[in-house]
Parts: C-alpha cells; structure tokens; sequence
C-alpha cells in the first residue's frame, strides 16, 4: 500500500498523469521508468527544494537497483546543471541522510564515487587543471567524459599524458592535437 502511494505521489507531483500506478507497483521495470520521468521533472526544475523529498520517496521502493538507478540519474542531471562544485556538493550535502536509506553499502560508495567525479567535473569546469595524481582518483568514467567534452588543452594534455585507458589517452590526444608517443 505504501508503494502505491509514493508512485502516485511521485507521478502526481511531478505532473504525470499516463502512467499506470497499479502497473508500475506490480511491475519494476514500469516503475523504473517512472522513476525516470519523475527524476528527468525534478532535475529540470529551477529549484532543488523538492529534491530530497523525491530521493526519500525513491528509496523507499522495495528493489534497491531500482531506487538506486533513479537516484544516479537525478544526480547526473543536477550536477550537468550546476552553477559550480560548490553549488552541487551543498545539494549533495542535503540528500545524504536519504543515501543512507541504501541497505547495499557498494551501492551508497558507487554514488559517493559518483558525486566525486561530478566534483571533480565542476572544478575542472572552473579552470582547475588536474595533477596526474588527482586525475587517478576519479573513475575510468569521468576521465573519458572529460576527454571527450573538455577543451582546456591543459586537462586533455594531463589527460593524453595519464590517463587510465588507451582510448582516454587517444580521445584527449587527438580533441588537444597533440602527436602520439
């Protein structure tokens, strides 16, 4: 019962009125997909205040890869909007009491990791020109997103120079022009 009502209180306040509530409580897949549009709602909303609200109401769902997934994807979609890593690691800051909810402790580092790189991300945004030894700290993901979208040639020379993967090191090398070694 419970279920029910925090899928049709997510649906209704994020304005979603075509998805089915009693398949989506029957169905994980349908919910995750609800998730999804609820997620996608909530972090195209100017405000973060209803955020927190919807990561509890998310967490609660009985399947943890599912609650999980949607949590990743909204804190994606915030950190590609926000204003610097300060802004975001005060959002973060907020939603942490709710990622305890997590009973899948890899599941709670995984999003931890994945708030570091999006830091990580920002600062590189605001000029921060990583070491190689900052660079080894973030995932083999976030350096191949920042070889592929930065366009400092100092972060793609780091990154072509230490980067983790053979295909980072080529990304970085050929967006920054510079020959292979």
């Amino acid at each position: 019962m419970a279920l029910h009502a925090d899928v049709a209180g997510l649906l209704a306040g994020a304005g979603i009125f075509d998805v089915d509530v009693e398949e989506a409580v029957a169905d994980e897949h349908v919910r995750s997909a609800a998730y999804q549009r609820v997620v996608s709602v909530a972090a195209s909303s100017r405000s973060r205040d209803g955020d927190r609200a919807v990561v509890a109401t998310i967490l609660r769902d009985p399947v943890e890869l599912v609650s999980k997934t949607a949590v990743v994807a909204l804190v994606d979609r915030v950190a590609v909007k926000a204003g610097g890593p300060a802004e975001f690691r005060r959002w973060w800051a907020g939603l942490l009491p709710e990622i305890g909810r997590l009973e899948t402790v890899a599941w709670r580092e995984f999003l931890r990791r994945r708030v570091h790189d999006w830091l990580f991300f920002l600062s590189v945004g605001d000029g921060h020109v990583p070491s190689s030894e900052e660079l080894a700290r973030v995932t083999d993901w976030m350096q191949r997103l920042l070889a592929e979208t930065s366009s400092s040639l100092a972060v793609l020379a780091v990154l072509a120079e230490c980067g983790n993967r053979k295909k980072t090191r080529n990304i970085a090398r050929s967006r920054g022009g510079f020959s292979a070694v």
